[in-house]
């Protein structure tokens, strides 16, 4: 009679595949899961806390290191509820300079995540593709705001400032000749749209190609088809968001079921899966990284024949513009008063949620009248994920954890805050 081998194992906290300081306590029978438990908070930054001690706009900072692959989205749920309380109109320009860093930022968390699910699985190219179109992303958020991860571009009122209406350029070293270079700036001798415009024109193109690589690779679907499927109940009754639940069947979208900024005015679908297991995640995101595009393509268009101002003229919540503030007194006391102790909110409370690459991401503060909140609860996705993550891996073997981490898209600063 075979003998039984029963262990438990530390997976993590420093695991090539653990996509953050995740320990999981697996309880093993052979090589196959009884049991996972998930121990959090060895990246606790106390988010939520610091921000009761801070002037509201210093906090904006804070919101793009909380999941630091979805900068300007995380920004965004914020914004919207200090915009609820404040009762700030938004100028239109700057709602869809809004959606269209909305949707960069989901293609660079998509681009992020097939990248690292690949290598968790086994596929080393992946990586480097998804990583070559991550870097025309970035450069576009260096562009407006002169940071590639933490942007702190969104403000109440609209954004920091217009879209710029020229690219840096690459210049001739000892290790990038003269001809290379000027291949390389070809895209960037116009303005930031010009670049963001070639850049929707190629990528339709580069998911092919990642498709290619992967949707019928048969190792790639041995390794995900009918792995952690979720019944659309179970998915609804766990608190999925976003792709993880769209992936098991229910087409729930806040872009389209509760619409913000001008999301009601763009055409796009929402993909959905008919499985629920991690396969069908992997082909629910891959689309939207075709329709995030798409989204972008009309941005572009809009942004180009409708110029105008991107932020709000109410001066007690915005700042003056810099000439201004130089050459006027009124303007120079408003600025240093907005930048000293900031702006109050009126008491009460708000919840503002955004369509998160993740899932739904929202931000409730409440206000007792003060410049800083008196208590701000953040809403991660990924939370509500990881806490499936026993359910998910049950029955399944010790490889299937790595498969279940990356078709949960986990990253550890907005689990732990």
């Amino acid at each position: 009679m075979p003998e039984i081998r029963n262990y438990t194992l530390n997976f993590g906290p420093q695991h090539p595949a653990a996509h953050g300081v995740l320990r999981l306590i697996l309880e093993m029978d052979g090589e196959v899961i009884q049991r996972a438990d998930p121990h959090i908070g060895l990246l606790h930054r106390a988010t939520e806390k610091l921000a009761e001690s801070k002037p509201y706009n210093q906090s904006i900072g804070y919101m793009d290191r909380l999941d630091y692959v979805s900068m300007m989205s995380n920004e965004h749920g914020y914004i919207l509820a200090l915009e609820k309380l404040l009762g700030v109109e938004v100028p239109e320009r700057a709602q869809y300079i809004r959606v269209m860093f909305d949707e960069i930022t989901r293609l660079l968390n998509h681009l992020l995540w097939i990248g690292a699910h690949g290598l968790d699985v086994g596929a080393m190219t992946m990586f480097l593709y998804a990583f070559r179109e991550r870097e025309d992303l970035m450069d576009v958020y260096e562009a407006v705001s002169g940071a590639r991860l933490h942007a702190t571009y969104y403000r109440p009122g609209g954004v920091a400032r217009d879209l710029p209406d020229s690219m840096p350029q690459y210049k001739a070293s000892k290790w990038h000749s003269q001809k290379e270079v000027s291949r390389l700036n070809d895209t960037r001798s116009g303005s930031l749209l010009d670049f963001i415009e070639d850049f929707t024109t190629r990528f339709p193109g580069y998911v092919d190609e990642y498709e290619t690589l992967l949707t019928d690779n048969r190792i790639w679907k041995q390794r995900l088809v009918d792995i952690a499927i979720v019944s659309p109940e179970r998915a609804m009754q766990l608190g999925f968001t976003g792709p993880m639940l769209r992936g098991s069947g229910i087409e729930w979208d806040l872009r389209r079921k509760q619409p913000y900024a001008v999301y009601d005015k763009l055409d796009f679908d929402i993909p959905v899966g008919t499985n629920g297991d991690s396969y069908d995640r992997y082909l629910v995101r891959m689309e939207e990284m075709r329709q995030s595009n798409h989204i972008i393509k009309q941005c572009v268009d809009w942004l180009r024949a409708n110029p105008g101002i991107v932020m709000a003229a109410d001066h007690k919540v915005t700042p003056p513009r810099r000439e201004e503030m130089k050459g006027d007194m009124e303007s120079l006391i408003h600025h240093f008063k907005l930048f000293t102790e900031g702006y109050c909110l009126p008491e009460g409370e708000a919840y503002g949620a955004v369509e998160h690459p993740k899932g739904e991401f929202g931000v409730y503060l409440v206000s007792d009248g003060a410049n800083k909140p008196y208590r701000m609860k953040i809403r991660a996705p990924g939370f509500a994920h990881l806490s499936a993550l026993d359910e998910m891996t049950r029955g399944h073997m010790l490889s299937d954890v790595v498969a279940v981490i990356g078709t949960q898209d986990i990253v550890f600063g907005e689990i732990d805050r």
